[in-house]
């Protein structure tokens, strides 16, 4: 059964916490990315208030929606992308999941 976004939140990460600590792995070597892509911007300022910081969006269109609403989160951008819209967001996205082409990181490494 689904909970609020604050429970489910602290299950999850009590879990990778869990299976962290299972492996001989130390906490800060694992980070949540919470993948937002069609979520409502209400419930992902409820998520970042609860301390989650970073964000992954897999289309161009609603990490520019998306942004300037909550501009002190770490998006990411976790999808592949065309180089024609590197100039929307690369200023603002955190890391980039998928680049796949020189052309591609010739474009990032432009903007």
């Amino acid at each position: 059964m689904a909970g609020s976004i604050v429970d489910n939140l602290k299950r999850v990460l009590e879990n990778i916490l869990e299976v962290v600590i299972g492996n001989g792995r130390k906490e800060e070597e694992v980070k949540l990315i919470a993948v937002s892509k069609t979520k409502p911007m209400d419930l992902i300022k409820e998520a970042f208030e609860a301390g989650q910081v970073d964000f992954g969006e897999n289309k161009v269109q609603e990490l520019r929606e998306k942004h300037p609403l909550l501009p002190e989160a770490n998006w990411h951008m976790i999808g592949s992308l065309q180089r024609n819209k590197v100039k929307y967001i690369a200023p603002f996205i955190y890391l980039f999941f998928s680049v796949d082409s020189d052309r591609l990181l010739a474009d990032l490494n432009k903007q």
